[in-house]
């Protein structure tokens, strides 16, 4: 089965995950603005990954936009956040993410990235910001909150090359 594998990465963690999942796949992987329809007309399978940001998977449209053109191939789309595989943040990401016709054409994936503050563009480090102030003003925090504002003094990186096992089954499977 000839796979692609697609990604789109602001801080690295998304890609680190596309070139494993390539890499266990013996695929190729293309970084989101180099593919296209006639690239995706091309392959069997494809896997594509973009960075959660406000619950909003980057580069989404290309597997949206041209679900016409693969049907009938596997498609898994994994997204990368900082939050921990909570059902309650899967199932936000993928509701914002795809309609229910769409989750029949594709199999979605959360995998836990990291965060790394100074990675980010100036837009993303000024929304980042305040969402910070936010948490600092709560008298209460989560262990999440806790470990998030930590981050932004020391990057985290929580990716684990085990997370792809899932994808890679899902591609390697027979129907």
């Amino acid at each position: 089965m000839k796979c692609a594998v697609i990604y789109r990465s602001k801080t690295g963690f998304t890609e680190k995950y596309a070139r494993w999942i390539a890499e266990e796949l013996a695929s190729e992987v293309f970084e989101c603005s180099k593919a296209s329809r006639d690239l995706l007309k091309k392959y069997d399978a494809v896997v594509y990954g973009g960075s959660v940001h406000a619950s909003g998977i980057l580069g989404i449209g290309l597997i949206k936009k041209n679900l016409d053109i693969l049907k009938g191939k596997r498609v898994a789309v994994f997204a990368v956040g900082a939050a921990s595989p909570d059902e309650k943040i899967v199932k936000e990401i993928r509701d914002k993410n795809f309609s229910s016709d769409e989750l029949k054409k594709i199999e979605f994936f959360y995998l836990r990235g990291g965060f790394n503050f100074n990675k980010l563009g100036f837009a993303d480090k000024a929304i980042m910001r305040v969402f910070k102030k936010i948490i600092e003003k709560k008298k209460e925090k989560t262990e999440e909150e806790i470990g998030m504002l930590a981050a932004y003094n020391k990057p985290a990186d929580f990716t684990k090359k085990e997370n792809v096992k899932g994808i890679v089954e899902y591609i390697k499977a027979k129907d």
